[in-house]
């Protein structure tokens, strides 16, 4: 039971890293587009190369 001691702020610790982590990918704006990518890989056209400028 003394190992408790050390496991609850560890567990507590990592798991801010994680909200913290989750945050900014929020702000990161990582989830803006998830319908765009999933009817794209359904499209019958592929673009080999990247559009040129």
């Amino acid at each position: 039971m003394d190992v408790l001691i050390y496991f609850i702020p560890i567990s507590l610790f990592l798991g801010g890293i994680g909200l913290l982590a989750f945050l900014w990918t929020l702000r990161s704006r990582q989830y803006d587009d998830p319908k765009g990518d999933a009817e794209r890989i359904l499209s019958d056209t592929y673009d080999d190369r990247p559009k040129s400028d």
